[in-house]
């Protein structure tokens, strides 16, 4: 029960996530601005989801999840209203980061967290489970908002949102008041095993910044397709209800990617799920460059979400196989901002690219090129894993 709770919060709170990415062409029609200018509302969106995301996870851990889902149900219904009445780019930008990015991550991150205390022998399918519901709202939300900026214009779409937001959440977040249980209890899978840093040769803080630094790049390389595919769409001339209809197309692979991986998680440990979803990731990012035709985006658009949807919840499967259950909260959170950190980042580095270049050519090939960052990291700590344990720091 507990855990359809949270994939539902999941998939209506990360509507801050994708409503700015299908808003993109009318905001910047709208306000009448560059491909980059009209790029930094979704990353002001992710650095301030982020940011948020360590705050609700420190009030997770003092108060209880149900504290941070409220506060965020109050902050994406106060941010949806402010957007629609924001007279210019930068209020609505301040709307779109400070309220609803603020608001989308009590959704994610925090619940992230809670959802893996509750589980020890399933808690890398558990946690799939959960991840899938930032993927389900992006197969669910985008057609939905395409449609009524449409027909009723984005200001009404996001009043809209608002109204939807403080109905449905309220009452699910009232059914997460009691805490988890306390200890891990026992278990048989490579998730139970005890592991530390200094298994590998690394002190906590050194490991907890190598995962900072691969979050980071695998998510600049994620963002330039999931950001800029409807904008894309529309330069190539297929519109962008195409583009909205692939990235929902993109997004639904993505939850059966994430349930998928976490399955092969619970077998093989987060460091080899990281790097297999790293490298397949890569492959699809590879496949934009040579195709751009209509059916081949669509073909693409499909792989590309299967490939890359195990990476997130991966993280925070390696934060709990290698840290101490109560540093889960603060830890997870961290590499769930680097990751979201390179989403904001890519997502205005793949417009600026764009600006400067006339095409989002380069800035696949940027992507590709951070990805590397992601596989030679999740390569460098899986040796160190598998060597002998004799290890110093």
């Amino acid at each position: 029960m507990r855990l359809g709770v949270t994939l539902a919060l999941s998939t209506i709170g990360g509507v801050g996530m994708w409503s700015v990415v299908v808003a993109l062409p009318a905001v910047q029609t709208e306000f009448g601005v560059a491909r980059a200018d009209a790029s930094l509302p979704y990353t002001l969106t992710m650095v301030c989801f982020g940011l948020s995301g360590i705050a609700m996870g420190r009030l997770s851990d003092r108060y209880g999840v149900m504290v941070p889902v409220m506060l965020g149900t109050l902050l994406l219904t106060l941010g949806y209203v402010a957007a629609s009445l924001a007279p210019s780019l930068p209020t609505y930008a301040l709307a779109q980061g400070a309220l609803i990015g603020a608001g989308s991550s009590a959704t994610f991150a925090p619940l992230l967290a809670h959802t893996s205390l509750w589980f020890v022998r399933r808690r890398g399918i558990a946690v799939a489970i959960f991840a899938s519901g930032n993927y389900l709202a992006g197969t669910v939300w985008p057609p939905i908002v395409e449609h009524f900026i449409r027909t009723d214009g984005w200001r009404h779409t996001h009043l809209g949102i608002a109204l939807f937001c403080v109905a449905t959440m309220v009452p699910l977040a009232l059914l997460l008041r009691k805490k988890p249980p306390l200890g891990d209890g026992t278990g048989t899978t490579v998730t139970a095993r005890k592991l530390s840093p200094e298994s590998l040769g690394l002190s906590p803080n050194a490991l907890q910044a190598l995962l900072v630094i691969a979050g980071l790049a695998c998510c600049v390389a994620m963002s330039m397709p999931q950001v800029h595919l409807v904008a894309y769409c529309s330069d190539l001339g297929y519109g962008p209800a195409r583009g909205a209809q692939m990235l929902s197309l993109m997004l639904a692979c993505g939850i059966v990617s994430r349930l998928v991986f976490g399955a092969i998680c619970d077998r093989i440990g987060g460091l080899r799920t990281l790097l297999l979803g790293s490298i397949l990731q890569g492959s699809a990012l590879l496949l934009f460059l040579p195709f751009n035709g209509l059916v081949s985006l669509y073909v693409i658009s499909a792989l590309f979400g299967l490939f890359q949807g195990g990476i997130v919840p991966a993280y925070a499967i390696i934060v709990r196989e290698f840290f101490d259950r109560a540093e889960a909260g603060a830890r997870v959170a961290i590499v769930i901002t680097a990751t979201l950190f390179g989403m904001a980042l890519g997502g205005w580095m793949s417009g600026a690219i764009f600006d400067a270049t006339g095409s989002y050519r380069a800035a696949f090939v940027n992507g590709i090129g951070w990805n590397l960052v992601n596989v030679s990291i999740a390569t460098w700590l899986l040796r160190r894993s598998i060597r002998p344990r004799a290890l110093a720091v």
